[in-house]
């Protein structure tokens, strides 16, 4: 199971953090987690790390303005989000694979429910 929190209102250049915590059989000692969102293409993906030191890694668009970060032992990822622009509003997902990354949504088997994001002044 994999649960996301931390979506809200903010100012266009505000910031926030999103949180996914998993349960369950989702130990992040094993799984790639990825943050996507709901664009109007399609889900594309904003950031994906994996237990391991590879990545992590993150959407063209997002040029320096997010961060994610993961403590295992916690089942716990975040996304720090800086810069927020309008365009960056939308409902955001975590989902997960296990122990590798992918760039497409279809590849993760595994998602919560998502949060909204809501970037306006």
């Amino acid at each position: 199971q994999l649960e996301e929190s931390g979506g809200g209102l903010v100012q266009p250049g505000g910031s926030l953090t999103l949180t996914c915590v998993t349960s369950g059989d989702y130990s992040l000692h094993y799984w790639g987690i990825a943050w996507f969102r709901q664009a109007p293409a399609g889900r594309e993906l904003v950031s994906c790390s994996t237990p391991g030191d590879d990545g992590p890694y993150y959407g063209d668009f997002v040029k320096g303005r997010f961060t994610t970060s993961r403590d295992n032992a916690k089942n716990t990822v975040w996304l720090q989000m800086n810069e927020l622009k309008p365009e960056d509003t939308g409902n955001y997902y975590c989902a997960g694979t296990h122990g590798v990354c992918y760039d497409k949504w279809e590849l993760f088997p595994h998602w919560g429910q998502g949060t909204l994001v809501t970037v306006s002044s």
